[in-house]
């Protein structure tokens, strides 16, 4: 009886200890693990997380990956709409992309506004201080080119920038935020639409009936269209992208918006990964774990914005379950 009771006790002290295990966001606000549903200490990936949000602490969320990026790298990232868009300002990471040898590369819009040439998006692209850091090579600058998707259940093939192919290896650096489509937009958002070209954007928009005609379609055909894409070009990679996503300015709004939507939540973290959809869930997982967060969780759900993960995980682009890893300060 002693001993039945004695491992009752190291049960609940090993219960204990693991329910008190918390991680304090940037804004101040303590999550208990408990609170992140697809967090497991056995799950097959790793998402490690910081809660500085400076150029040393991108370095470490960088560095935490264990992998070296070589050759001509591409640093992919929204070059923001406007000046007053929430796009990851050079201060925070001109650092890491020196330390990369990265070139930052992006695709023109289908919709219009100030990045729908090439021409015009170099110029946004310098109206905010990203070329003061580093070079630009707009992907699509040449056209499209086809890669890929094995397993898609709308899309056989992506269509991404020609310049596509000159790249060694990608460093995904997302915002991540709202959507005004999407719900939101993180790392899976980033190199979907984001490595799509311009014909390319449209193909996912439309789930995968048409090239050209405007970006409005039905929701989830587009939500799929999403993670197809970005399992084309996560397969196409392999080991040669990884993703780290900025949890900042957290407004329910996009970079592409030029007018944002002033965040009404506290800053997170920074969390990184080498599989896309465990990042973007765990970003998920701590969003909603956030006491400050109804606005950007209504703007999630209102575009049925989880269905992105659901259909990843189903189409085997990664795994909605994650290992969280703090890294010290």
């Amino acid at each position: 009886m002693k001993k039945v009771i004695g491992i009752i006790i190291l049960c609940l002290i090993l219960v204990s200890a693991a329910s008190a295990e918390t991680l304090t966001t940037n804004g101040g606000n303590v999550i208990d693990y408990a609170q992140l549903p697809y967090q497991s200490a056995d799950a097959p990936s790793t998402v490690y997380f910081i809660n500085e949000i400076t150029p040393e602490a991108l370095m470490k969320a960088y560095e935490s990956l264990g992998v070296t990026l070589s050759g001509k790298v591409g640093v992919k990232m929204s070059t923001g709409e406007s000046t007053r868009s929430n796009y990851l300002r050079p201060a925070l990471i001109g650092d890491l992309v020196h330390a990369v040898n990265g070139t930052i590369v992006e695709c023109n819009t289908a919709y219009g506004g100030s990045r729908a040439s090439t021409a015009k998006h170099r110029q946004q692209a310098e109206d905010n201080g990203l070329l003061e850091i580093a070079e630009l090579d707009i992907l699509d600058e040449e056209g499209s080119m086809e890669i890929p998707v094995n397993g898609g259940t709308r899309l056989q093939v992506d269509y991404v920038g020609t310049h596509f192919v000159n790249y060694d290896a990608f460093l995904v650096l997302s915002h991540f935020k709202g959507h005004a489509m999407a719900g939101f937009g993180g790392a899976i958002k980033n190199i979907s639409i984001g490595f799509g070209s311009s014909m390319g954007k449209v193909w996912i928009h439309s789930g995968g009936t048409r090239t050209s005609g405007g970006i409005f379609g039905d929701q989830d055909p587009f939500l799929e269209a999403m993670g197809d894409a970005a399992k084309g070009v996560d397969d196409y990679m392999g080991d040669r992208i990884v993703y780290i996503s900025v949890m900042n300015r957290l407004s329910v709004d996009c970079d592409c918006d030029g007018n944002p939507a002033e965040p009404d939540m506290h800053d997170i973290g920074i969390l990184a990964s080498t599989d896309p959809l465990a990042l973007d869930q765990a970003c998920i997982d701590l969003v909603y774990a956030s006491p400050d967060s109804a606005s950007l969780v209504r703007r999630i759900e209102s575009r049925n914005g989880l269905h992105t993960l659901e259909h990843g995980e189903e189409i085997g682009l990664g795994s909605r379950q994650y290992r969280l890893e703090q890294i010290s300060d």
